[in-house]
């Protein structure tokens, strides 16, 4: 019987190793897949663009798209078109328009683990006016929010309360979904894991998989809660249900997601190291890029964990080699004593050579071990310097062709180079970094700017802008440039200029001058500091 079973083993292995070779084929392409996301997107905002200003109906249509784009992929882009799809439902007075608006605003809040904002804005929703399938869409995003916060709070008393309400609701979302489809089926089977009914539920998501014909972020969401379904004893199948989830979250460019998460959690239990280290950088990465505050906190309370096991096993591997040299020098020391011993009788210029090649050769050794320890420092040095080279390089290559120009006398071939240097494009550069990074930091900036002002008076960005001159005059007041000589220098405008854009906003608010200066900088980060 032991015999017949090792192959069953080794088939096992074999298919999970093909596996993390394929995912990691997988994670080197993720940049086509994101790439091929990036140019439907582009279709779409350019579809938008080309859409007349009084069609709000087909603005709303193509707003709906581009958050569906992003809500699981870039967090700031998908709430700024979700703000887009409630003020066109507000233009439209369509209150049903409106309140589904509201549940996009309060999935991508969710997402980014803002369990309060997410009620708030979730609180007033006229559930009757929605259609079935955005009912369905509400009930699951109020089920897995009371599941959620039920599992962050960890609490016997109010766990139970979330847990409660959270069942209600995914009850109401099971009740009008149709029998068969893949809400009715995953939306049970998901009741019955979180209530502990985990073979009852294992049986549906299997289902799923083996009879229906899901979407690949389907899949991904199908094969990751199935993995986390299975325990210890059953660690292959686990591995290969989260690689798959993995994977197919790659290929659709997810960026808020918990597979990779689940896997490196699972590889560090397991002792895997390296791999944990890799797929909880790629983690990490993906929640930065899409700015999901908790699932950040979740990867970096584990991060420095791992990191420091995968250190002490560096450590761990040094001191072996070192105890290896020390033996492998004390026995070439030993040869070399005895080889003195035993070769006195010969003649002095036999003694003399070989005691030179053995030297030698011992030297030879030494040499390349120390070669080898230098190459490794040279490695993680040159990861610092990589980052400043190509602008050394830049300036370097200016200089040589300038200086050639110069020595041969072709002064209008300088004046050439020095043009195709681009300081506006790098400054617009600099502006969009900083337009995304502050909007980052800073995700309600806009719509709390905007409320100082009548609506007439209000700032909106346009089609392709993150923030305008006026947005960008006030961001940088808020992250503490007062000057106005500073900020004159940085938006390459004359301080009288940026002098009358401040008094033209402040005379403009709703509120006071002082008190306008004081609401500006009262405006919260995402971390709400």
């Amino acid at each position: 019987m032991f015999l017949l079973f090792i192959p069953c083993i080794a088939l096992s292995s074999a298919k999970t190793d093909s596996l993390f070779d394929q995912l990691n084929r997988e994670l080197n392409n993720k940049g086509n897949y994101d790439h091929l996301k990036e140019q439907h997107i582009l279709k779409l905002k350019q579809g938008l663009k080309n859409t007349s200003s009084q069609n709000l109906q087909a603005q709303f249509s193509f707003c709906a798209k581009l958050y569906d784009e992003y809500k699981s992929y870039q967090y700031d882009s998908a709430y700024i078109y979700a703000i887009k799809l409630q003020s066109i439902s507000h233009s439209l007075n369509d209150e049903a328009k409106y309140d589904y608006s509201k549940i996009k605003i309060g999935f991508i809040l969710l997402s980014s683990g803002m369990f309060k904002e997410t009620f708030d804005n979730l609180r007033g929703i006229n559930v009757r006016s929605l259609d079935d399938s955005v009912k369905i869409e509400y009930y699951s995003l109020m089920t897995r929010a009371y599941y959620d916060l039920g599992n962050y709070d960890n609490n016997k008393y109010y766990t139970v309360d979330y847990n409660t309400l959270a069942n209600k609701y995914i009850d109401s979302a099971i009740a009008i979904s149709k029998p068969g489809s893949y809400d009715n089926i995953y939306l049970t089977g998901y009741k019955k894991l979180k209530n502990g009914h985990i073979q009852d539920a294992v049986v549906d998501f299997i289902n799923l998989l083996d009879h229906h014909k899901l979407t690949m972020h389907q899949v991904a969401i199908v094969t990751s809660t199935l993995g986390n379904i299975y325990d210890d004893t059953n660690n292959d199948k686990r591995t290969d249900l989260l690689i798959q989830a993995t994977i197919a979250d790659i290929k659709t460019s997810t960026k808020e997601t918990l597979a990779l998460f689940w896997l490196a959690q699972l590889l560090h239990k397991q002792g895997d190291i390296k791999n944990a280290y890799m797929y909880l950088q790629a983690a990490m990465d993906d929640a930065d890029f899409y700015g999901a505050r908790q699932r950040k906190i979740q990867i970096g309370s584990l991060l420095p964990v791992v990191a420091a096991e995968k250190l002490n096993d560096s450590e761990r591997a040094k001191t072996r080699f070192l105890i290896y040299l020390g033996i492998i020098t004390t026995l070439a020391l030993l040869v070399i004593v005895i080889s003195i011993q035993l070769f006195k009788q010969l003649n002095k210029l036999k003694t003399k050579e070989k005691i030179i090649d053995d030297k030698n050769i011992l030297l030879e050794k030494i040499n390349q071990q120390l070669t080898e320890g230098t190459k490794i420092k040279e490695e993680y040095i040159g990861y610092f310097f990589d980052v400043i080279s190509g602008y050394i390089l830049q300036l370097e290559k200016l200089k040589r062709g300038i200086d050639m120009k110069l020595t041969i006398k072709k002064y209008d071939d300088v004046k050439i180079i020095i043009d195709k240097i681009n300081i506006k494009k790098d400054r617009d550069n600099l502006f969009y970094t900083f337009d995304h990074v502050f909007i980052k930091i800073f995700p309600h900036f806009i719509a709390d700017f905007n409320a100082l002002f009548h609506k007439e008076d209000q700032i909106w960005p346009k089609e392709g802008e993150v923030l305008t001159t006026d947005l960008r005059i006030f961001a940088l007041i808020r992250m503490g440039i007062s000057d106005t000589e500073t900020i004159a220098k940085i938006l390459e405008y004359s301080e009288k200029t940026i002098y009358v854009y401040k008094m033209r906003m402040k005379a403009k608010a709703i509120v006071s001058g002082d008190q306008f200066d004081h609401d500006i900088m009262a405006i919260k980060s995402v971390d709400g500091k």
